[in-house]
């Protein structure tokens, strides 16, 4: 059963009157366990997606099941249930995740309170998951005395606190230098290694992409194209990185080709389509302006 299946997913906002179309048909799949990342220029649809996955938004139409729950037809009450239970959250702004008055260990311990938890075992999960983040020896002390880095390592721990099925990220390397930020996806990639929580990280960060086996690109509301990511062993032993991209098929045969395969070919306004016995193949539309 798939974790996140989003299927011709639409988010219209109205204002004045004019009508923006965020999101235009996405389709996305996570299975169970998985680690992906959504990546795509400002207003892609990527942070509206990461707002209706995280039942903070509705959508305007087609269908988005998260951890069993449809996010369409939920009531009040089970939303505050889905987001209580069902999905955690890191927030791009370090200083968004924790409260500030309260330590690492207190900041984890009281999501497990609210839950209300079995008592016997909040003091044995606090530890579990700040020893997993790599911030054991941070549990005193309070987010103001830690680095942007610890805060957000932190901030995982208390988002996974309550075993959540899905884990969302929005830009959590936002605010973080090039080497905190590799330290703070390495751990995204820890607790999915070691929960199995399924993890999205939302980026316009194309470095993020490196640190997981499949990327999907959105661009103007829809999923583009994805890469897939693995490691192969020759006969000599020695291990090469692959890395492959597709387009994404809509379910009315739509597809985005790369922009760099746009630009490459100079493709625009049309291109010319031949069916091979095993491939499609696109070519420029090579017809002069007189003869259209």
């Amino acid at each position: 059963m798939s974790e996140i299946l989003c299927s011709g997913l639409v988010r219209i906002f109205a204002t004045d009157g004019v009508e923006v179309q965020a999101l235009q048909g996405l389709d996305l799949r996570l299975e169970a366990g998985e680690l992906v990342a959504v990546v795509g220029a400002s207003g892609s649809g990527k942070s509206t997606l990461l707002g209706i996955l995280s039942g903070l938004d509705t959508p305007t139409g087609g269908s988005a099941v998260v951890a069993g729950t449809d996010l369409l037809t939920m009531s009040r009450r089970e939303r505050v249930r889905y987001q209580r239970h069902a999905v955690g959250f890191v927030w791009q702004q370090t200083s968004r995740n924790l409260l500030p008055y309260l330590t690492a260990a207190q900041n984890v311990r009281l999501v497990l309170e609210l839950a209300r938890s079995p008592r016997g075992g909040r003091e044995a999960r606090v530890t579990e998951l700040l020893d997993l983040l790599g911030v054991a020896d941070l549990a005193d002390r309070l987010p103001a005395a830690m680095s942007g880095g610890q805060q957000q390592r932190v901030a995982i721990a208390v988002a996974v606190a309550n075993r959540p099925g899905v884990l969302l990220a929005d830009e959590p390397t936002g605010e973080l230098d090039e080497a905190t930020s590799a330290e703070v996806l390495e751990a995204l990639r820890a607790v999915n290694a070691a929960t199995g929580v399924t993890t999205l990280i939302v980026t316009h960060d194309p470095t993020v992409s490196e640190h997981v086996a499949r990327t999907v690109q959105i661009r103007d509301g829809r999923t583009a194209t994805e890469v897939l990511r693995r490691t192969e062993t020759d006969a000599a032993g020695v291990e090469r990185h692959v890395a492959e991209e597709f387009a994404v098929l809509d379910r009315v045969g739509r597809l985005q080709l790369p922009t760099d395969f746009v630009a490459a070919l100079d493709l625009r306004d049309r291109v010319r389509l031949a069916l091979e016995p095993d491939h499609v193949q696109v070519r420029p539309d090579t017809t002069e302006e007189g003869d259209r």
